[in-house]
């Protein structure tokens, strides 16, 4: 599947080097020199140089050696093709879109409502969930979402305010 991996930025220096604006969590491999990167108007991109300056990911590209050149791509948005049901490196890594739209349940077995949105925080990735009385946030740690079955597309949830009447 052709997923969102980042953003091209500003040029940094005269050396053909730019900011990015990262959108996966796996940036070391998305980004490794050597790979190529998908473009809607550019065609693919190949990565030559990788580095972080500041907390800021600095890529340079094949044939672009000038800041001119990197200026022509600003705002450009890179793609990778990413196999979301490849095993991930823990027994709990789920890639976004195998969580979108897979049905939520109680622990009493009861229907809670259809994940709709993975909205990634600092602190932890929350899950958006579309129920009968409206959407409901849940911050997707163990503790509040228990199991998750991804090849049946579905999840035990306990809502805050019921894990907090178990208290």
């Amino acid at each position: 599947m052709r997923l969102l991996v980042g953003r091209i930025g500003r040029a940094h220096g005269i050396a053909g080097e730019a900011t990015i604006e990262v959108r996966t969590d796996e940036p070391e491999n998305r980004f490794a020199i050597g790979a190529r990167v998908q473009t809607d108007d550019h065609g693919d991109l190949l990565i030559t140089s990788h580095r972080w300056h500041n907390g800021i990911l600095l890529l340079g590209f094949e044939n672009i050696s000038d800041r001119n050149g990197i200026e022509t791509l600003r705002d450009t948005l890179m793609y990778c093709e990413v196999d979301i049901d490849a095993p991930g490196d823990g027994a709990d890594d789920y890639h976004v879109l195998q969580l979108i739209g897979c049905t939520a349940f109680l622990q009493s077995g009861e229907k809670f409502g259809k994940v709709r949105d993975v909205i990634n925080l600092p602190g932890q990735d929350v899950l958006a969930i579309d129920t009968a009385n409206g959407e409901v946030l849940i911050p997707f740690v163990r503790q509040l979402v228990p199991e998750v079955d991804i090849k049946n597309k579905k999840m035990t949830v306990i809502p805050p305010q019921l894990s907090a009447e178990v208290k």
